[in-house]
């Protein structure tokens, strides 16, 4: 058995767990915070046999896609400023998902 823990945006999880659920993985859901401009994450445990873990992450893969998305660039220092700041915006992508696989020795559901 392994326990698969993935973390993804806030904007793919219900998404996600509804994708799993109907195709008969059963699934947790955690808050977390954190990455990338502080944005919300969703952590996603779930216990597999070790013969459907890469079934579970193509499920995944195939919900959590990177998106490209604007966003105004980290302001200078004010120690290094001199007079005002215009930002600049910048494209970064965001999304995906971050995924672990890790070897369960013992699972009970009591």
């Amino acid at each position: 058995m392994k326990l698969i823990t993935a973390i993804v945006q806030n904007d793919d999880a219900n998404k996600l767990i509804s994708a799993l659920r109907e195709n008969g993985f059963s699934c947790t859901k955690l808050s977390s915070t954190g990455g990338f401009l502080s944005s919300g994450n969703t952590t996603i445990m779930s216990g597999v046999d070790d013969n459907k873990v890469d079934e579970e992450i193509e499920i995944i893969r195939a919900i959590c896609k990177t998106k490209k998305k604007i966003t105004a660039a980290i302001p200078p220092s004010s120690f290094s400023t001199v007079g005002g700041y215009l930002p600049q915006t910048i494209e970064i992508s965001v999304g995906g998902a971050v995924v672990f696989v890790t070897p369960v020795d013992r699972f009970e559901k009591i």
